[in-house]
């Protein structure tokens, strides 16, 4: 049965232990997804506490929050699951609460991108596939969104009914790599 709080509890519960590639499934948290031209953006960035950039495929972070820019008018904003945001203040503007949508899964050390690029095709070289840098995209046959952390961590948020499909392709990549 899955648990409905968290869908891989059971899977990161039985993962095997790995230095090459690590799978953390992150706690909850708070998720928006917003449209919004440039000028309101900025207003919505600032009530959220962190601006919602304008550079393509950048994640913008202030503190314990993050705002990943998806499209021209397109941020999805992770905060702390208490996070709130006065919706009808901002128009015109779509911000909806999309906490419960998707859960994240944190891939770290050497060999990350390859275990990535099992199953997704971009370019994760860290010249191609900068330290901040997100997109949205396809990993094996769900959608995802891929955002770099760190020059060796990634972020990817999953559909929460797609999550443990994501974990399980993640452990059979990582799986080469068990000494």
């Amino acid at each position: 049965m899955v648990d409905r709080v968290n869908p891989l509890r059971s899977q990161a519960a039985t993962a095997v232990e790995c230095a090459a590639v690590r799978l953390t499934a992150l706690p909850p948290a708070a998720r928006f997804s917003i449209r919004a031209g440039p000028v309101v953006a900025v207003k919505i960035g600032t009530a959220l506490g962190v601006p919602l950039g304008s550079i393509a495929c950048r994640a913008s972070i202030a503190g314990d929050k993050a705002a990943l820019w998806l499209g021209p008018d397109e941020w999805l904003v992770l905060a702390p699951e208490d996070t709130a945001v006065p919706i009808a203040a901002y128009a015109p503007a779509s911000i909806v609460d999309v906490s419960h949508r998707s859960t994240a899964i944190e891939i770290a050390g050497p060999r990350a991108a390859w275990a990535i690029n099992a199953f997704c095709a971009l370019d994760l070289h860290a010249g191609s596939f900068p330290v901040g840098m997100c997109t949205r995209t396809l990993f094996g046959k769900a959608e995802i969104v891929l955002w770099r952390t760190h020059a060796d961590t990634f972020h990817i948020e999953a559909a929460r009914s797609y999550a443990p499909y994501v974990w399980a392709c993640l452990e059979e990549a990582r799986r080469e790599f068990v000494e």
